[in-house]
């Protein structure tokens, strides 16, 4: 008897480590998936599953498909084949703009010294 309530509870905890190592966070990148294409909007910078790059032109969402300009070609793909949205463009922007202006700093300070 007591070794066949061991194997049941063996069972059972293997199937919990399985929820937990497997079925959870498959279910917790869905969701995250699911998300980004419901916010997805005009002029979005995205990747494809492909590794395409491209600038959103429309969206569908009856049909679940979505128009890319990619560098003035226009291609259609589903909806589901975005994999992600760039974030790079908006932190170069701000790196750039941050540098201009540190660059801008010492050159005050050498002037100010060659001055002197």
């Amino acid at each position: 008897m007591q070794s066949g309530t061991t194997g049941i509870i063996m069972v059972i905890i293997l199937f919990a480590l399985m929820y937990f190592l497997m079925i959870r966070p498959q279910k917790k990148r869905q969701r995250k998936h699911a998300d980004l294409l419901k916010n997805l909007k005009k002029g979005d910078r995205v990747v494809t599953i492909g590794r395409m790059h491209g600038t959103i032109a429309e969206i569908d969402r009856k049909s679940g498909v979505v128009s890319l300009d990619c560098d003035g070609i226009r291609l259609i793909f589903d909806l589901r084949a975005i994999a992600s949205v760039e974030n790079h463009l908006n932190n170069a922007k701000q790196s750039s703009t941050a540098s201009v202006s540190d660059d801008k700093k010492p050159a005050a300070e050498d002037k100010s010294k060659s001055n002197k």
